[in-house]
Formats: structure tokens, C-alpha cells, sequence
């Protein structure tokens, strides 16, 4: 491969908020899932790896913005142009803002931001076939579905990751939980770690030496014996409604990680959706995106269904 061609195969990758701190060496061994950790300690030893346009110490500490070059590892890197067509076209259609600075889409479920961990493709790298400069600014798990940001310039990216870590993005979900939550309101403070479990995946618990983490979950209606749900929360960690749900012992639906209970039957997903989103810059302005169409007929048919749907007088409060 030409040294031009190699470099077209270079991901060049913005830190996200609820990445800040994080070591260059786990951020890489994350992003490169599958890669021997000698290979990675290697990139970053002979200069393939680099911050910001620098060399940098595996050790080093990330800041939100970092830009960090990761070069082309044949068992991990994906080959867009394995990224179908049709794909490329559906993303396009999901775009509901645009302007100079930002982007804002609603992500489908199922897909990752990233390619990775034996996918060959990721949301990124259709994104890329659309406009190669945008660039994400937080981040979406895989199995979630909704409102994702992407910045179009550095300084976009830079200024809204920086509003992300702040705590000034009003940040909202749907989302069905097991069972029924013993109170209206109920917020969740309790900070989450990341482990591997006996199997050696990668999950979070709740644990006093974690990362402090904060969710609040306002019951909209009770469906059988579901919750349906906001959450709002304050922080951005890894994995954070579900790790949290599971602690307050209602598991989301849907969610094979966290959640033993098999889910309502016609539930092909996790059923938990970024809907809204509040962003202050670069002025103040608020994006919606609705339930996907098949969560929407699952509460319909759990409505039906049920013996008794109560809904809290509150839910438009």
C-alpha cells in the first residue's frame, strides 16, 4: 500500500466528553477492540499515534477535542467501502439539522458510531461518504436509538464537547422499564465503573470508586407491568440509564446486558431513545426526535394488553 492510500485509511478521531481523562492507552485499546495491547503500545511508541498532531506517552491523559490520529490495523480498521449504499442514503434522510457548525441526526438503533469489535462498518463511516470533516461530539451506545451531534469544524467540535462535559446540554431519553417504579420522580445518584465480568465482557456497576454519574427518571405511565419513562441525565457515562435501571432494580426492556427478563414479545431492541436535546451554543435551541415507529405500536399493543394503563397526572408537567 502507497504511503497516500495508507493515510486515507487513518481515522482521526475527537475525544468525547465522557472520555475526558482517560489514558491514550485504554482510550486506543478501546477503539481498537481485538488489538493486542503490545501492537497498540507500539503505534504509540514509533509515532503512528498522535494528539493533536504530536507525539504523545501512553499515559497521557485526554482532553474533550483531542484529536487523536490512529493508523490502519488490519484486524480492526473497517473498510468503508463495505459501507452499503443504501445505508449512506438512510443516514443522509435522518439529518433534521444543519448549518455551518453543527449537524444533528437521529441515529438508528443497531448501529455503532464507530466500526470495531468485528463490525466492518460503523454510523461514522457512512457519515463520512455524506461530509468527511463532521465529526461526532458525544456518544450513543450501539443498541440506543436518537439524537446524535455532530460538529462540522474543530472549533464546533471543541466548544460543544466542552458544553457536554460542563453539564449545560439538557439531555432527555424514552425509555420502557421492567416492572413498575415505586415512586413518580426518582433520581439516581450513584457513581459507575467500568469491569469485565467472569466471561471477560466489558460492562458497568455502581461502585463508591467509580465516576460520578446522576439520572433522574419521571414515570410517564404505567403499562402492565412496564414503566414507561424520561430520564434526564446530568451526566454522560458509559452505559448510564441502563447500569442505573438495572441498579434501581428495573432493568430496560429489551436490554440484553443488564437485563435477565425476557422482553415484551414484538421487542427486537432496547427500547431506550435519545428524544431531546437542549444545546446553548452557539446560541440556545432544542431538537426533538420521536419515538421510532415499532416502540411506538409496542406501547400501543402493552395498552391494549393491559388490565389497568394509569397515567400520572403530572405527565405533561
Amino acid at each position: 500500500m502507497s504511503a497516500e492510500a495508507a493515510e486515507r485509511r487513518v481515522r482521526h478521531v475527537t475525544v468525547a466528553a465522557d472520555r475526558a481523562g482517560q489514558r491514550l492507552d485504554n482510550f486506543l485499546i478501546g477503539m481498537l477492540d481485538g488489538v493486542p495491547r503490545a501492537l497498540v503500545y507500539r503505534l504509540v511508541r514509533t509515532g503512528q499515534v498522535r494528539v493533536n498532531g504530536s507525539r504523545a506517552k501512553p499515559m497521557r491523559k485526554l482532553k474533550p477535542g483531542d484529536e487523536v490520529r490512529i493508523p490502519p490495523v488490519a484486524v480492526q480498521m473497517p473498510d468503508k467501502g463495505s459501507v452499503p449504499d443504501g445505508l449512506v442514503g438512510e443516514i443522509e434522510a435522518r439529518i433534521i439539522h444543519g448549518d455551518r457548525d453543527l449537524v444533528v441526526l437521529d441515529k438508528p438503533a443497531g448501529l455503532a458510531i464507530h466500526g470495531g469489535s468485528g463490525l466492518s462498518y460503523g454510523l461514522m463511516d457512512a457519515v463520512a461518504r455524506i461530509n468527511p470533516d463532521w465529526r461526532p461530539v458525544h456518544r450513543l451506545d450501539r443498541p440506543t436509538s436518537g439524537l446524535l451531534v455532530l460538529g462540522c469544524h474543530h472549533q464546533a467540535v471543541v466548544a460543544l464537547q466542552r458544553a457536554f462535559a460542563q453539564r449545560e446540554v439538557d439531555k432527555r431519553y424514552l425509555a420502557l422499564l421492567q416492572g413498575r417504579l415505586p415512586e413518580e420522580k426518582l433520581r439516581v445518584d450513584a457513581p459507575l465503573k467500568k469491569i469485565r465480568d467472569a466471561s471477560g465482557q466489558r460492562r458497568i456497576i455502581v461502585a463508591e470508586d467509580g465516576q460520578a454519574a446522576v439520572s433522574t427518571f419521571r414515570c410517564l405511565e404505567y403499562l402492565d407491568a412496564y414503566s414507561f419513562v424520561e430520564v434526564h441525565i446530568e451526566t454522560g457515562r458509559t452505559h448510564q440509564i441502563r447500569a442505573h435501571a438495572r441498579h434501581i432494580g428495573h432493568p430496560v426492556a429489551g436490554d440484553e446486558l443488564y437485563n435477565e427478563v425476557s422482553p415484551p414479545h414484538g421487542l427486537r431492541r432496547l427500547f431506550l431513545h435519545a428524544h431531546y436535546l437542549g444545546l446553548p451554543w452557539p446560541e440556545e435551541r432544542v431538537f426533538n426526535a420521536s419515538l421510532p415507529e415499532a416502540l411506538g405500536e409496542l406501547l400501543d399493543q402493552l395498552r391494549v394488553g393491559a388490565f389497568q394503563s394509569v397515567q400520572h397526572p403530572s405527565r405533561n408537567s
